[in-house]
């Protein structure tokens, strides 16, 4: 009986190792099979944060260039404007500059032609050369006040 009681201890044992072998060779299968699921999503994984980091550069060197982009387009804002400021300037001076022109030819012509009627006065009606003298001395006053709007002008 002893035998009998040692061969199906033996039995039982070698089933018990077949059992806890096969068990083992499962798990080590299981364990590789997900070993190889967490390399490669590892890897996934690290292919992806490199695709961040390369987008985050790019969108950082995008908003640096937007920036720019703006800065510039705000400067040349900046230029027009002060290109329009001067075009306006300019055409005022030159419009105050053609009214003194315009009123001093007509102030020298009327002292001219007065200069002409007062050497030989009893020529001429005394009440028209009168006259006369007056509308010389508002083209002459209209000179003046030409010649104070663009020294004005240049002056702002």
């Amino acid at each position: 009986m002893l035998s009998v009681l040692l061969v199906a201890s033996l039995t039982a044992g070698g089933l018990t190792v077949a059992y806890l072998l096969r068990t083992t060779a499962a798990w080590q299968d299981t364990a590789a099979q997900w070993e190889h699921v967490a390399r490669v999503h590892g890897a996934e994984v690290a292919e992806a944060q490199a695709d961040l980091a390369a987008t985050r550069e790019q969108l950082a060197t995008a908003q640096t260039r937007i920036t720019q982009l703006a800065d510039e387009k705000a400067q040349l804002g900046d230029e027009s404007a002060a290109t329009q400021q001067l075009a306006d300037y300019q055409a005022r001076i030159s419009r105050a500059a053609g009214d003194v022109a315009t009123a001093l030819a007509t102030c020298i012509d009327g002292q001219q032609n007065l200069i002409g009627y007062l050497q030989n006065p009893q020529l001429y009606d005394a009440a028209a050369l009168a006259s006369f003298r007056a509308d010389v001395d508002q083209y002459c006053g209209a000179a003046r006040d030409a010649n104070a709007a663009l020294q004005a002008e240049l002056t702002r």
